[in-house]
């Protein structure tokens, strides 16, 4: 999940029309942008790397974090853990929060957002290893009592199907109207979601297509909570994080590890509230230190034995495709690079973004923890690959003074996608933006038909012409450029 103080989608999405649906609510991948969903990276291909893949040394990884906390101002404190042949390292850089000068170190506690994901597939792949569940069992079969899944061509939406995002659910549920935009999901129940699915119609066929899910990864922490018999923290208690150790891996914090929660912030570093994901949890909930990270990491390089050790292997099996040069697992991320493939997640919430990965062929992992709502995927991709370059800082747009007669040509749908509408609005002399199942977010004049978001990272450009209203806009983010032409109810 991602967002600057609104909602946002999970992180994790990966092309720009998914990543504006899931970045938004937790990384990113909303545009509320997944900051639980989560950014997406450039993968260069034209050297090979050493496959041994080594990393910086520490004091090199602690002026990237320098330049991105003290000369970039894009996080108060960052925490990066390394762990490979050479064993495990902690680098950190900042503070917990902008008012809070106590350092920051492997022991601080994050919001982890869409990771959170990775424990879900592997708890999934844990209990189908133990028969408890199958991967192709139909999620009905876990629902309480009156709740209707829907089908669509005779299919059955499956396990699987929730845990690589092709269940053809959205990313978030249509009547996600928070009260308090600050912590979006908060007064959303679970009650509410088994409501919402028992209504929803599927827009296309189940398995047809990738589309990052919010709302069926909260469905699949439901799903499997309901088959134990316990909650969804409960069971990731009972199955991933006590049997490795990971003591400050948790949803509800106790005293000691709430005196160990940094504060997360917006793209402005001003402190926004923690978000709460009652009916999501299985999608975004979890708060986790880089030790205890790295303790994951550890079981999926195999450099620990675990009783988990053949799940986790289960849930970064390529199952399939996301884009040109990425395939998803159980939750698992896996993308081809020049030095052979990369198994990660992101995450973001509305003041923190995370990535976790790990690099098989060199047996080395990372985990990197920020606590604002910029992303840091690329210190994560860049750290388990040197050919992937890490980002170059971009100047923040200035708000310019337009004619509000301006904003009538503006006003319209727009078609971005088969199933996403921009509805482009205005409120006297405010424009705003509202993506299909995402919240509605103002747009600041930049000059030039050019609007910018301050809740996400991305902009847009109307198309002008002599005739009429705009034709068309151009949606600007992670470096693509989408064009949606006007349409007509």
């Amino acid at each position: 999940m991602n967002s600057n103080r609104k909602p946002t989608a999970l992180s994790g999405a990966l092309t720009a029309a998914a990543a504006i649906c899931t970045v938004a609510a937790f990384s990113g991948g909303l545009l509320y942008l997944d900051q639980l969903i989560e950014r997406p990276f450039t993968v260069t291909t034209a050297s090979a790397s050493n496959t041994s893949n080594p990393f910086p040394v520490d004091k090199e990884i602690g002026k990237i974090l320098a330049e991105r906390v003290d000369l970039r101002a894009e996080s108060v404190g960052i925490v990066v853990g390394t762990i490979g042949p050479h064993g495990r390292s902690i680098v950190a850089h900042g503070k917990f929060a902008a008012n809070n000068p106590r350092p920051v170190d492997g022991n601080t506690v994050y919001e982890i957002g869409s990771i959170t994901k990775v424990f879900t597939g592997l708890l999934l792949a844990d209990m189908v290893a133990s028969g408890e569940v199958g991967l192709d069992d139909p999620l009905a079969k876990y629902m309480p009592e009156g709740v209707t899944v829907p089908e669509r061509a005779g299919k059955a939406i499956t396990l699987v199907d929730l845990a690589t995002h092709r269940a053809s659910l959205p990313s978030l549920p249509d009547d996600l109207q928070p009260p308090d935009t600050l912590n979006p999901y908060a007064a959303y129940t679970t009650e509410q979601l088994y409501r919402f699915l028992s209504r929803y119609q599927l827009p296309r066929d189940i398995g047809a297509d990738f589309e990052y899910s919010n709302t069926g990864f909260g469905l699949l922490g439901h799903a499997l909570a309901r088959r134990a018999g316990v909650d969804y923290e409960a069971l990731v208690s009972q199955r991933i994080t006590n049997p490795l150790g990971m003591s400050s891996t948790a949803i509800t914090l106790s005293p000691e590890l709430a005196g160990r929660f940094a504060s997360g912030h917006n793209s402005d570093l001003q402190p926004v509230p923690n978000w709460d994901l009652p009916a999501f949890a299985g999608a975004g909930a979890l708060r986790s230190s880089a030790n205890d990270l790295l303790n994951l990491l550890a079981m999926a390089l195999s450099t620990e034995t675990s009783p988990l050790t053949d799940a986790i292997a289960a849930a970064s099996v390529k199952r399939k495709p996301v884009n040109y040069d990425t395939q998803i697992g159980l939750a698992w991320m896996v993308t081809e690079t020049s030095s052979g493939d990369i198994v990660w997640h992101n995450g973001g919430t509305g003041g923190f973004t995370t990535f976790i990965g790990f690099h098989p062929a060199s047996r080395t992992g990372v985990v990197v923890l920020s606590n604002s709502d910029t992303g840091v995927n690329d210190i994560g991709m860049h750290l388990l690959n040197r050919d992937i370059p890490l980002t170059e800082p971009k100047p923040k747009p200035v708000e310019a003074v337009i004619d509000p007669k301006l904003l009538d040509g503006y006003v319209g749908r727009y078609q971005l996608a088969p199933n996403m509408v921009f509805e482009i609005t205005r409120d006297d002399d405010k424009l705003f933006a509202q993506l299909t199942d995402q919240p509605r977010l103002r747009l600041f004049p930049e000059g030039g038909h050019r609007f910018f978001y301050k809740d996400v990272e991305a902009a847009i450009t109307f198309v002008q012409s002599d005739k009429g209203p705009s034709p068309s806009l151009t949606l600007h983010q992670f470096g693509n450029d989408i064009s949606a032409p006007r349409v007509t109810d």
